[in-house]
């Protein structure tokens, strides 16, 4: 064999190797980035529309106490329903971060 052989085997060699480090760098970088993208773009608007969902319910309480229960809460019992109501947002937020603190959940499949 001459050197121009050799060393163009060599260089295609490299030229491998260069292409399979890229390709591995693309498959170890770019898919677990495309699955945290899903991740949070899923995340944001579940909790976007599960927070409107939450206000929507809120505000539903706030006008039914104040409109269905006739004068009960009238004069100076106005503010009755939204200590109510704001006692109800703190349930709900109360029994939110008691869930995330306790973390993530354990299955409950057959043994």
């Amino acid at each position: 064999m001459t050197r121009s052989v050799v060393a163009e085997g060599v260089r295609s060699d490299a030229g491998e190797v260069v292409e399979l480090v890229v390709a591995y760098a693309k498959q170890e970088t770019l898919g677990p980035l495309k699955g945290v993208g899903r991740f949070l773009l899923f995340g944001v608007l579940g909790s976007s529309f599960l927070a409107v969902g939450l206000a929507i319910l809120l505000l539903g309480l706030l006008r039914a106490l104040q409109t269905e229960t006739g004068t009960t809460f009238a004069g100076k019992l106005t503010w009755v329903p939204y200590l109510a109501t704001g006692g109800a947002a703190a349930v709900v937020a109360a029994l939110a971060v008691w869930r995330v603190a306790r973390g993530p959940a354990r299955r409950q499949g057959p043994r």
